[in-house]
């Protein structure tokens, strides 16, 4: 039985037919916790749906609800405790690697899932990664336990998204294989170019757009360097001129559909190398 129907047979009883039409069909798991996406003609009902839930998932602590969308200039989830544990910290696990962090604090990049697994996998050996938006270490943590990178410089502006970055390079034992900075990446590109280091690959893993971060990839690039960029758009042809106008003679190697971001809007990746 699917989820929606399981749900509706519960709470059949509680709800009007008309509402039980509107029950969710599916949900977000992330390590031991569900997000759900109720519909508005829900909300005096959300505190006994979290409360079914809950009893249908035995390992699953926590149930919330999405309030809203993205906020704030670190992306900020808007979400609400509707059963179990107050606490919103969990461990998520994919392609062998974990990620600590708090679900009401950090955003998890679920689209991204395919992408974090092919970039490890197109690392080579001894390689110098700058990972410019690091986040809870997204790339920089499959990189560093999956591929056999000489060291990643990882990124991070959010002092939320930092403490879990550190906590999930310890959390994942690759210690010796990142080097953790928390600072602006334009300032710390800066730091990185001027002691001398030239990355051989560059993530730039941003929305909606990467492309004024572009002239500080430039300083840590030589010739050979690859460039990891995303960006959000009808098609890869706005991305492609951004990306031109810096690296004029930059050779595209890659370009991926991730998933959609906004009514005829894509969420693109493309690699490209110098």
């Amino acid at each position: 039985m699917a989820f929606k129907e399981i749900l509706q047979e519960k709470l059949k009883e509680e709800i009007s037919s008309e509402k039980l039409d509107v029950l969710p069909s599916g949900f977000q798991r992330i390590g031991d916790i569900i997000i759900l996406n109720l519909n508005k003609k829900l909300q005096k009902h959300k505190k006994i749906i979290g409360a079914v839930v809950i009893k249908l998932f035995p390992n699953v602590k926590t149930i919330l609800n999405k309030k809203a969308g993205i906020t704030g200039k670190f992306r900020k989830p808007q979400l609400e405790i509707l059963a179990g544990s107050k606490n919103t910290e969990t461990i998520n696990q994919e392609h062998g690697c974990f990620y600590k962090f708090d679900v009401h604090r950090i955003m998890w990049a679920k689209g991204n899932v395919n992408e974090r697994a092919r970039i490890a996998k197109v690392v080579k050996p001894d390689e110098i990664i700058v990972d410019m938006f690091a986040g809870i270490g997204y790339f920089t943590i499959p990189i560093a336990k999956l591929a056999k990178p000489k060291i990643v410089y990882a990124i991070e502006l959010n002092p939320v998204a930092y403490k879990y970055l550190l906590e999930n390079i310890r959390l994942n034992r690759v210690q010796g294989k990142v080097n953790a900075i928390h600072g602006n990446c334009m300032q710390e590109a800066k730091k990185i170019a001027s002691a001398g280091i030239k990355a051989d690959r560059i993530i730039m893993g941003i929305l909606p757009s990467a492309k004024k971060y572009l002239p500080a990839a430039k300083l840590m690039s030589k010739q050979g360097t690859i460039i990891h960029y995303e960006g959000v758009g009808e098609n890869t042809e706005k991305l492609i001129q951004e990306i031109k106008t810096i690296f004029p003679k930059a050779r595209i190697l890659h370009e991926e559909k991730v998933k959609a971001y906004a009514p005829k809007r894509w969420h693109f990746t493309i690699d490209f190398q110098l």
